[in-house]
């Protein structure tokens, strides 16, 4: 059965075109994988089936006896909640019936008998539907979700107002799991998850019974959960049977096909267009050549496979700098309150250190911490001499108005106006990329901006706060090569062990140092 039906949609901005004239339908039970390269619509494919965008044409029609969940990274959570009151919220429904059965109560001292038996009745049948919803097991289910995505290591009654943007996106998840929608649609979920919570996400999916739409560019992670490929290329949509792995073989295949069809075709054409010019002009060769012009001229003329511009990340590197790049005693990181026990390290010229543990333990914090951006709790840190580090910080503005040229131009006014085009393009963004606002880009496209600025200068440390947050699979595979040739040193926060594991050098666990019950 079809739970929802996408039929010929085109959307565009402007000149420019995202989607055209494609078609979707989700069954019932099907794990969807929506995949593609930065910018090529996925995130307006979703804006467009739950409802926040109309598309310029084309119908969207869901089943009338679906519910559809969105995780919206941008939904605004209120000061002055905790976790666990938004999270109670994934209940509204039931604490509503709750508040009807006590209304109810309160009816049954001033009812005649004859309406009394009617209230009883009444009572018994919510007191049924809350029982089989399981609403006196709701705050076991709270914690049980909660701790299986990492709310239980920051507390269930902190307030949401003073959460990072990684924990905001974790409350928001962990409330769409709660409410159990029959259809699930995630974007990009495991972006702000550590390991351990990625392999809990990645068991809830698999024995998810109900329907679900995933985007995401964790290519094991899509691998474990999905049954079903919609790849996202050139405007169009095209659907595959199978994990990640099956999809890039038949595409790949695909696409052999169509460039040997092409040349094929070139090859005729060529050969055509070669016999006409020779034998138009002779009166006993002319038929066979007006013959051939007119098999040149029905025939459907095929299009060259687009290929989309290839990122290409390099890192200039600066002046050799002393033996340590940094080194950190008795140092306890924290803002109102410790986050570590006091530790002593050093990290040395060329170390490439990756630095993982779950959220909430302090790997932005030390990262910022080293670079002076904020003071420790107690301790000190050394840096080294001759350091010029480059830092691409993890989460940015989402209202920056700049164009990704400006973004650039800004920070380095010296360079030429073709000079700041050419790098963004060697990173692999389009003139409509160039020009359009950091704020409408999607979270790849900004990543490669960002990441565009820092390869402009003259570095010898780079630290790196999750960089492969939101990048496609051709641009994560370009920054792991440019970071296992950089000669330089890294200091590397990541949720993606695949990502780092081959190159580099140690890896330092903040979970080790915590002061907390991991």
């Amino acid at each position: 059965m079809s739970v929802l039906n996408v039929e010929k949609v085109t959307h565009g901005f402007g000149a420019r075109r995202i989607l055209e004239d494609v078609s979707f339908r989700l069954l019932k039970g099907e794990h969807v994988g929506l995949i593609g390269a930065n910018g090529e619509g996925k995130s307006t494919f979703l804006s467009i089936i739950t409802g926040q965008l109309q598309p310029d044409e084309g119908k969207v029609e869901w089943s009338s006896r679906v519910s559809a969940g969105y995780l919206d990274q941008h939904a605004v959570l209120t000061r002055g909640k905790t976790i666990r009151d938004v999270l109670r919220e994934a209940f509204k429904k039931m604490y509503e019936l709750e508040a009807e059965v006590l209304a109810l109560y309160d009816k049954m001292g001033e009812a005649a008998p004859k309406e009394l038996d009617k209230l009883m009745e009444d009572v018994g049948e919510i007191q049924d539907v809350l029982e089989q919803s399981g609403f006196y097991m709701i705050d076991a289910k709270i914690e049980e979700v909660a701790k299986g995505l990492g709310l239980g290591e920051i507390g269930l009654d902190r307030d949401v107002a003073d959460l990072s943007g990684g924990q905001r996106t974790k409350v928001l998840l962990t409330k769409l799991l709660l409410e159990n929608p029959t259809i699930l649609i995630l974007d990009e979920p495991t972006n702000y998850l550590d390991v351990e919570h990625i392999e809990w996400l990645k068991r809830f999916l698999k024995n998810y019974e109900n329907s679900f739409i995933l985007v995401s560019h964790d290519i094991p992670f899509l691998n474990d959960v999905v049954n079903v490929i919609y790849h996202v290329e050139n405007t169009a949509l095209t659907r595959y049977t199978g994990n990640y792995d099956q999809f890039q073989a038949m595409h790949d295949m695909r696409k052999s096909q169509e460039l040997k069809a092409y040349e094929r075709q070139q090859q005729e054409v060529d050969r055509l267009e070669d016999f006409i010019a020779r034998n138009k002009a002779r009166v006993a060769t002319r038929g066979m050549a007006n013959s051939r012009q007119k098999r040149l001229d029905k025939m459907e003329v095929l299009e060259k496979p687009r290929e989309k511009p290839k990122p290409t990340f390099q890192f200039r590197e600066a002046r050799t700098p002393g033996r340590y790049v940094v080194e950190a005693k008795g140092l306890v990181l924290g803002y109102d309150e410790p986050l570590t026990r006091p530790v002593d390290f050093a990290l040395e010229r060329n170390q490439k250190v990756a630095i993982r543990g779950v959220n909430g333990l302090g790997k932005s914090t030390l990262l910022k911490t080293l670079l002076g951006i904020i003071i420790p709790l107690d301790g000190k840190v050394e840096l080294g001499e001759y350091l010029l580090p480059g830092y691409f910080e993890q989460e940015s503005s989402r209202n920056n108005r700049n164009t990704a040229l400006e973004e650039v131009w800004n920070e380095y006014p010296g360079m030429t106006n073709y000079e700041v085009r050419s790098a963004l393009a060697r990173c692999g963004l389009t003139n409509e990329h160039i020009t359009s606002q950091m704020m409408v880009l999607s979270g790849g496209e900004n990543a490669k901006v960002r990441l565009c600025k820092l390869m402009q200068k003259d570095v010898n440390w780079l630290v790196l706060d999750e960089p492969t947050n939101h990048l496609d699979v051709e641009a994560k595979t370009e920054l792991k090569r440019a970071l296992k040739e950089f000669k330089g040193t890294i200091l590397l926060v990541s949720h993606e062990p695949e990502f780092y594991e081959d190159w580099v050098t140690d890896i330092w666990n903040v979970e080790d140092w915590t002061t907390k019950i991991v």
